[in-house]
């Protein structure tokens, strides 16, 4: 099933009809970019298993695209072999063209993702205080943003359902827009070339952690060459620091981009120990 977020218009949008979301199909995997009606593909839990769970998915891809097979439908199709339902988030990614504030796009498209959700969640068999959010790479960041500034008020939504998830999940996520730590393709693509001091601060989500962020499972290889490990580290001691139930795998070998890791070395752990933990937090 897919729903569209903004049936009856994008807030803060700019218009360009000739503007076209294009597909990248690469063998079996799909990517998109040019991303202008972003919408959300719900993958439900059949009935006999269902836990009442549910994760909107976030894929990465730098801002720059959606690696939607792999941190997408890969991953919802994962959940729902253990009774969980998979959301995946196909958002809009950082334009001028198209938005009035291309920084604030994505983070609009999530904050009402997580609301339609809880909205839909008694007709969708979702417990609405059982919906969690993750994020790979570049849609690590945006699942940090929403879980770190879920109350920012940055569009007027419809009513007054809460865009809070209720857990966290990051896999090797970008954090900081901080040099060195920072991916710059993701800042580059978010900021743009020259962002000023106030918008690297206020995207650097270890910046803005709170004892009301959600609790949080963290995944990150040391080995990772694109996104420092460094991001989850900082996040996490930010988590510590306000007490926020919260855990971390790292791991020696995986390096960027490994998804549901079906290679069989150590990072391949993090499925099953991401699941206990779930369990461990009653979600």
């Amino acid at each position: 099933m897919i729903v569209k977020l903004w049936p009856d218009g994008t807030p803060h949008s700019i218009s360009i009809p000739s503007l076209q979301e294009r597909p990248i199909q690469a063998g079996n995997q799909m990517k998109f970019t040019g991303v202008v009606n972003p919408e959300i593909h719900i993958y439900q839990a059949p009935k006999v298993k269902a836990t009442g769970t549910a994760v909107v998915i976030c894929p990465g891809g730098g801002y720059e695209h959606i690696t939607f097979t792999k941190e997408g439908e890969e991953i919802a199709q994962w959940f729902n072999e253990h009774g969980i339902t998979g959301i995946v988030l196909k958002y809009r990614l950082p334009s001028d063209s198209i938005m009035e504030d291309k920084s604030m796009g994505p983070l609009i498209d999530a904050q009402e993702a997580l609301r339609i959700v809880r909205r839909n969640a008694d007709t969708w068999g979702i417990d609405k205080t059982k919906i969690g959010v993750m994020g790979f790479s570049a849609g690590g960041h945006l699942a940090s943003t929403l879980s770190t500034q879920c109350d920012e008020r940055i569009y007027v939504p419809t009513d007054s359902t809460s865009a809070r998830p209720d857990f966290t999940i990051l896999v090797y996520p970008v954090i900081s827009m901080m040099t060195p730590i920072t991916h710059a393709g993701s800042r580059f693509h978010l900021l743009g070339d020259s962002p000023d001091t106030a918008s690297i601060l206020r995207f650097s989500n270890d910046l803005h952690v709170s004892s009301n962020t959600p609790p949080t499972f963290l995944v990150h290889s040391t080995d990772d060459g694109v996104v420092s490990v460094e991001n989850s580290v900082l996040y996490f001691k930010a988590l510590r620091t306000y007490n926020v139930k919260s855990d971390m795998r790292l791991y020696h070998t995986g390096g960027h981009g490994f998804g549901l890791a079906k290679n069989g070395k150590t990072e391949c752990e993090w499925p099953g120990e991401c699941l206990r933990w779930m369990k461990e937090c009653g979600f």
